[in-house]
């Protein structure tokens, strides 16, 4: 068995205990697999308020067809609209899903 001296080991611990913690933020460029990435759904002049409510509450859990309405209004109003967060894998579903029922969809965005 290694044995330690005392003065040692206290200063790896005491050096240890107070290193400041740091917060992890999300940056862009990085490999995103931690991070939450977006779904955003941008204006166009094809698509009706009623038929992106739908898509949207087709396909995003939680989402009713009021809370569509309520984004659609978002997205005429702005231009784009963060219709969903969340892990990659669902994101790239969601994002699919909107895309096929017509939306015009940006790149997802960690």
């Amino acid at each position: 068995m290694l044995a330690l001296k005392p003065a040692r080991y206290a200063s790896a611990v005491s050096a240890t205990l107070v290193s400041p913690t740091k917060t992890k933020h999300a940056s862009r460029g990085g490999s995103g697999l931690g991070d939450l990435w977006r779904v955003i759904v941008l204006n166009d002049n094809h698509n009706t308020f009623d038929g992106v409510a739908r898509a949207l509450a087709s396909v995003l859990p939680g989402v009713s067809f009021d809370a569509g309405m309520r984004l659609a209004t978002e997205i005429d109003r702005t231009g784009q609209a963060i219709v969903w967060n969340g892990h990659r894998e669902l994101a790239e579903l969601y994002w699919s899903q909107l895309e096929t029922r017509g939306l015009t969809m940006a790149p997802l965005e960690s």
